[in-house]
């Protein structure tokens, strides 16, 4: 008879031994946290009967426990995924403390802990809390529940020791997989940034001028760009806003991390929070998986907010909580992100008449206006023309294959005294005109390529043009219900940037109506 006891007892043992034999395979065979739990609960109810079962991990910024895993057969479950539970007066907390396992075997007639009350709601009997220990770190704890009462069997809870002290090395290792699984997505991000900017011209040496403006320029860049003082460049379309903030990042002790560009005219007003700021996984229609946003993405590095004055109200609230605390928080996420991001942001409109008008927030203006760059305009700087000719012939020679050394007199002459409404964007653009169709060592620049869209529209008559660009803006804002910007915007609509809408307006004498 005693054989036998000692035949049955050996055979438990090593029926344990030999499923957790099989966990520890399983476990050490996972990559993901999702997928962790769900290889477990299986193999452990194969030996001990349960009807609730739950993972939790303890966060040090929460002070409290979040549950990563729930499984049970019980009709009413209160507990939930993702259901946080604050360590002071909670059995979580107690294990975690003390790091040791606690069992409760008469929930329903002696709850103890805070958590002890759901868990009589759902009808269980007896809770065992045991603690998920790496070293001398406790991370969280496994808890088994049951709708039996009274104490466990020893072999039992010694089984489901060993589980938890397997299931904490399991997490720690998926842990571990999932940084570097994330930091070389992150590094094939920031590798996907840097191609992309090495396709689009890091062209500093555009940044070259003897005007005394423009020197000035250069030296409250070289002052500010080792700080990390937030930097406000303002100016006309086509001055080098861009091309200065490039600057400054590759001037300061972050050049060698990440330098992301955010066009806030270009953000759709519906997915703006996503984009600067991420999201996770079902965080709403379509979000099938988590993306970080642009502030993670330029973390260590600098972002680049172009346009800022175009971004939606909405948004700036926002955007202002993130410069002042330096954490961001994913959309469909309740923790936040710290990041070093340092701002630099451009506009070509008057902030503080946006202000004014309600379009921009005055304390997001403030953060922002710490260092103003205001970039003169070409028109402004005009014995820098010729050294600005000179580069871009220089650069566009080799691109061409034109062996063009010289420009003719009377063309920079010419270029001296035109007064460029597209600044040093359209410069550029008209000497590359004038290399493609060169044909000799000395560039000529026809009278032609010098004029804008505006004045072949003034070469038309004038008053049957502005009535016909008048009548087709007055549609598109009738049809957009007078939205200007946004994807439902006129200018969307039409075409244009918001600002030039805005300026066509003005010049137009185009206002709302009562009614409209």
């Amino acid at each position: 008879m005693v054989f036998e006891q000692e035949r049955q007892i050996g055979g438990v043992v090593r029926s344990f031994y030999r499923t957790l034999l099989e966990v520890t395979n399983v476990l050490n065979s996972q990559r993901n946290s999702e997928d962790l739990w769900k290889a477990i609960t299986g193999y452990i109810k194969k030996i001990i009967p349960w009807e609730r079962a739950g993972i939790t991990l303890y966060h040090h910024d929460l002070d409290a426990f979040r549950f990563y895993a729930v499984q049970t057969s019980m009709p009413v479950v209160r507990l939930k995924c993702d259901a946080i539970i604050p360590r002071e007066g909670s059995a979580m907390g107690w294990v975690y403390d003390h790091r040791h396992l606690h069992i409760r075997p008469h929930i329903q007639q002696n709850p103890i802990f805070l958590e002890d009350a759901f868990y009589k709601e759902e009808g269980l009997g007896r809770m065992i809390n045991l603690p998920m220990i790496i070293g001398d770190s406790c991370i969280g704890s496994l808890n088994i529940g049951s709708v039996e009462s009274g104490e466990p069997d020893q072999e039992n809870v010694e089984f489901l020791r060993q589980v938890a002290t397997q299931l904490a090395f399991a997490i720690d290792h998926v842990r571990a997989y999932e940084e570097i699984t994330r930091l070389k997505e992150r590094l094939t991000r920031e590798n996907a940034y840097l191609l992309e900017e090495i396709k689009v011209s890091h062209d500093f040496g555009a940044m070259v001028g003897n005007s005394q403006k423009f020197k000035k320029v250069l030296d409250l860049t070289q002052a500010v760009a080792p700080t990390t003082t937030s930097v406000l460049i303002m100016g006309e379309t086509g001055t080098g806003k861009e091309l200065l903030a490039r600057l400054l990042h590759e001037l300061s002790p972050r050049k060698f991390k990440p330098f992301v560009r955010v066009n806030c005219a270009a953000l759709p007003s519906g997915l703006v929070e996503s984009e600067l700021f991420g999201h996770e996984k079902g965080a709403f229609t379509g979000a099938e998986q988590g993306r970080p946003g642009k502030f993670e993405l330029a973390n260590g590095g600098t972002l680049f907010l172009d346009e800022i004055g175009e971004m939606p109200i909405e948004a700036q609230a926002k955007l202002l909580r993130v410069l002042q605390d330096g954490i961001v928080e994913r959309v469909g996420s309740i923790e936040g992100k710290d990041v070093d991001v340092r701002i630099i942001a451009a506009t070509n409109t008057d902030l503080s008449k946006g202000i004014a008008e309600g379009r921009f927030r005055s304390d997001l203006y403030y953060r922002l206006h710490v260092f103003p760059i205001m970039v003169p305009p070409l028109r402004e700087r005009l014995h820098d023309i010729p050294l600005l000719v000179r580069h871009f012939m220089e650069k566009n020679r080799l691109q061409f294959r034109r062996n063009c050394q010289d420009i003719d007199d009377r063309s920079m002459e010419m270029l001296i005294q035109y007064p460029w409404p597209g600044n040093v964007r359209e410069l550029k653009n008209v000497i590359e005109r004038a290399m493609i169709l060169s044909h000799s060592s000395v560039v000529y620049v026809d009278e032609s390529l010098l004029r804008s869209p505006a004045d072949d529209m003034d070469a038309r008559p004038s008053t049957q043009l502005k009535d016909l660009e008048r009548a087709q803006i007055q549609q598109a804002l009738n049809a957009c219900e007078w939205r200007i910007d946004g994807p439902l915007g006129a200018a969307k609509h039409l075409g244009l940037n918001p600002s030039t809408l805005r300026s066509r307006l003005k010049k137009l004498g185009i206002k709302r109506k009562p009614g409209e």
